[in-house]
């Protein structure tokens, strides 16, 4: 389905009727990152996911975004809807907007579901402050010969080196880089709703330690982990994950 938000066309899908569950998906992903989850819910839910600006079947913004942006972008989504939200899912990128709406109280619901969410770690805090600067210089240091015959290549393996996404965000490299500039530390702090954590624990993108510290800085939260899963635990471990959901929203 289709509505316009903020002037721009937003793919969403809305399935089941009762309580409301929002479902927010990472970056360079779509609402069917959750297709696998769906139906393990009962019909208790109203089920709630769209495609974030930029994402999937979504309108691209015509501009920069910052984190802000997209939380009042989704604040929009919710008013155009004209539901009340029992209770946020967020995986990875989805996680940080929530954690920043929230504190910003521009995103209310009584419960929150973060799924490897992303946004706290000081060890990305060093590999993004390199990530800027490669950024800048990439461009200067493979245009000079014999450099030039090898640029993509080179800046392929700088940015891998680094476990950077920064390559694949297309028209959003500089809306990508906004959002790894933000701590949420801070924010995180803020919340004092009931907060469930799942976390993959082989997660690399953003591993265990940065669940761990959300544990600790979200007050009445609690940390569940997966064993054998990764970043996307909701589609390796979907069985589990909406189990543990489920039994948190009840």
């Amino acid at each position: 389905m289709k509505i316009i938000v903020q002037n721009l066309a937003t793919e969403y899908q809305d399935e089941g009727t009762g309580t409301v569950v929002l479902f927010l998906h990472g970056w360079q992903d779509n609402l069917h990152t959750f297709d696998s989850l769906i139906p393990l819910f009962s019909s208790d839910f109203r089920l709630i996911r769209l495609d974030l600006p930029g994402f999937g079947e979504s309108e691209m913004p015509k501009e920069t975004w910052d984190l802000e942006k997209y939380v009042r972008f989704v604040e929009s989504f919710i008013e155009k809807l004209d539901v009340k939200v029992y209770a946020f899912v967020g995986h990875s990128f989805g996680g940080r907007i929530i954690i920043k709406g929230v504190s910003m109280q521009k995103l209310h619901a009584d419960k929150i579901i973060l799924i490897n969410s992303a946004g706290v770690t000081k060890r990305n805090t060093t590999r993004n402050m390199l990530l800027k600067v490669l950024a800048k210089i990439g461009k200067i240091i493979t245009y000079i010969p014999p450099l030039i015959f090898w640029r993509d290549t080179l800046r392929k393996k700088m940015y891998r080196f680094i476990g950077s996404d920064y390559l694949n965000a297309g028209t959003l490299k500089k809306t990508f880089l906004k959002m790894i500039s933000e701590n949420l530390s801070e924010s995180a702090q803020k919340i004092t709703i009931p907060t469930l954590l799942i976390w993959g624990e082989n997660d690399t993108e953003t591993p265990l330690s940065d669940g761990k510290q959300l544990s600790q800085l979200i007050h009445h939260s609690t940390l569940e982990v997966i064993r054998g899963a990764g970043h996307f635990v909701h589609k390796e471990k979907s069985r589990e994950v909406a189990t543990l959901v489920q039994e948190f929203l009840c």
